[in-house]
């Protein structure tokens, strides 16, 4: 499978100057513990994305119709459908699941995952990307449920918003890893490439980022408390305070060689 990364509206000379920083800052962190902990999943969550057919069809589809903007593109969609599948194979095998499966479960939560965005500029994406899903999944092999529990884990993948109740524990598991997942990239990826997608996408004056910059913050703060799965409670508040702390560099950076010299 090759993956199709759709290219971000070309970003102002100041941002892009702050992106090279920001990435820079990055660089200098360790990887998160889930990434060193669970390497050999990930590797088997990557090659089974990569080669089952059902969800090789369903990232073709993905890739042409993700409406690709605010800095949940495809690459956002890929790194959460992997993890989402990592996360499976563990909470599984915590619950007792056979490997078949397992194997079975890691479908739908990959699924989720690769369509969780789907309708990311619509006011209530959420519930119109479940539709949207719900619909789509009609031409893939999928049993009712196992559609079901697709377009809940989207329609309850947005943070701060009241879920709708999972009548299943197996459905509720890929509600959860499709959550955790996503909330991962709160973490260092929100500052090497979420971020600056959305700058790119809105191109607002220097005064008016930094306006909202305290609020973004305040956001990470409270993700941190949100994880849903055993895994994700363990680690995921680990990316989440990586987050705070580039944020937290970034922007005595960004006051200090960018805002005297304000030219957006």
């Amino acid at each position: 499978m090759i993956l199709i990364e759709k290219s971000p509206k070309a970003m102002s000379p100041v941002y892009a100057r702050m992106r090279q920083r920001a990435r820079q800052i990055v660089s200098r962190f360790p990887q998160p513990a889930f990434y060193r902990d669970f390497s050999p999943l990930l590797d088997i969550s990557r090659s089974f994305f990569r080669t089952n057919p059902v969800l090789r069809s369903l990232y073709a589809f993905v890739a042409e119709h993700l409406e690709d903007d605010f800095g949940h593109g495809l690459d956002h969609a890929v790194k959460v459908t992997v993890d989402a599948g990592v996360l499976m194979m563990i909470e599984g095998s915590r619950c007792g699941y056979s490997n078949a499966y397992t194997e079975q479960r890691v479908i739908i939560v990959q699924s989720a995952g690769l369509l969780h965005d789907i309708k990311r500029k619509m006011k209530h994406h959420a519930v119109e990307g479940a539709e949207y899903a719900r619909k789509t999944l009609r031409a893939y092999p999928y049993a009712s449920d196992e559609i079901e529990d697709i377009c809940r884990a989207i329609r309850n993948h947005e943070a701060f918003q009241p879920p709708v109740s999972i009548n299943t524990l197996e459905g509720a598991l890929v509600a959860d890893c499709l959550y955790d997942a996503d909330k991962f990239r709160w973490g260092p990826d929100n500052f090497s490439h979420t971020v600056w997608d959305m700058v790119s996408f809105f191109d607002p004056p220097l005064s008016e980022f930094l306006s909202r910059y305290p609020k973004g913050m305040e956001g990470l703060l409270k993700i941190k408390q949100t994880f849903r799965t055993q895994t994700g409670k363990a680690y995921g508040p680990e990316f989440v305070d990586m987050g705070i702390a580039i944020g937290e560099e970034l922007l005595n950076v960004i006051q200090s060689e960018f805002v005297s010299g304000d030219s957006h």
